[in-house]
């Protein structure tokens, strides 16, 4: 019995403290890589580098959609209309392949299917049809514009008329949502909006470096459109308001009083019209956006959806 004590009593005497693996208790941090906060930030792969993927993807989606062909015979204006539909396509597929990458619905970029084609984009189509009808008779009023006779006659005016709305809705896609869509949503994430609107919209003027006739003050017009552009999609949140204002406005320059936008006139227009008079009002070989009228206009319109929209609505998820 005695025993039996002895022995539970020595049982429950500590013995000497076990020693640990230095390995394990001390865990010393490992130094990233120099280079990790070149690509790396907060938010995971930096704003600069996603920009620079989307562009690459955009160029060799163009270089591969660039090689479809469309059959002999096929009339120049349709050859224009796919040429613009390729560009769009490969503007929008990178933003798809971008996503997915970084875990982010398609709409977050500027074009959320919820609202495609719905109260935005026709109110931007109202826009645009009367902002270029106020610059073209504000012009008129100089004296410096006619509207002349009829071109088209019977139903080659609803056949142009229809075509022609396509094909401007396309570039308006194509040219809002790369310059307004994915890139300004990216870059705005590291450098702020404001900023990024006007870096983008400097290259959405250099981009019409190549029309012919273009000129300096219209250069700087496509500018004052292009951010103005960039305020209807901080207040509406998306841009479909900027694709309808885009395309109604080239539409009613191009086709419906059939002048020249930047510097390119269209096969198929609704009039005979001409100016004639100063080319500071007329805007001479730019047409209406080399005018300084535009700026009165832009101007103006700037102000009027200031007030309409005085909420931002704008994010970066």
């Amino acid at each position: 019995m005695n025993e039996a004590k002895v022995q539970t009593a020595q049982d429950q005497v500590p013995g000497p403290p076990q020693m640990l693996n230095p390995s394990a208790a001390i865990s010393v941090p490992t130094e990233p890589h120099p280079l990790h906060h070149v690509f790396i930030g907060p938010n995971g792969l930096r704003a600069g580098w996603r920009l620079l993927i989307y562009i690459a993807l955009w160029r060799l989606f163009a270089f591969v959609l660039g090689y479809l062909v469309l059959p002999r015979g096929t009339l120049e204006i349709w050859q224009d209309m796919a040429g613009e539909t390729k560009q769009m396509v490969a503007a929008i597929l990178p933003a798809l392949v971008m996503a997915v990458i970084e875990r982010r619905p398609f709409g977050a970029y500027g074009l959320p299917g919820r609202q495609a084609f719905g109260k935005l984009f026709w109110a931007g189509m109202l826009w645009g049809i009367a902002t270029i009808t106020v610059l073209v008779f504000a012009i008129g009023g100089f004296g410096d514009f006619s509207l002349g006779t009829v071109a088209l006659h019977g139903v080659r005016v609803l056949k142009f008329a229809i075509f022609w709305g396509g094909y401007f809705t396309v570039v308006g896609f194509f040219e809002e949502f790369l310059l307004r869509g994915y890139s300004q949503f990216t870059l705005a994430t590291g450098i702020g909006f404001w900023p990024t609107a006007v870096l983008l919209s400097i290259v959405f003027a250099a981009l019409h470096t190549g029309n012919p006739g273009e000129t300096f003050i219209g250069l700087v017009a496509v500018a004052a459109i292009g951010l103005f552009f960039c305020l209807t999609l901080h207040r509406t949140g998306t841009l479909w308001f900027a694709v309808g204002f885009h395309a109604s406005f080239d539409w009613g320059e191009s086709y419906l009083y059939s002048v020249r936008d930047s510097g390119t006139t269209i096969t198929g227009h609704l009039l005979n019209s001409t100016f004639h008079g100063s080319h500071w009002i007329t805007g001479g070989t730019v047409g209406p956006e080399g005018s300084l009228l535009v700026y009165v206009v832009i101007a103006a319109a700037w102000f009027v959806f200031h007030r309409r929209y005085p909420k931002v609505n704008w994010r970066a998820e």
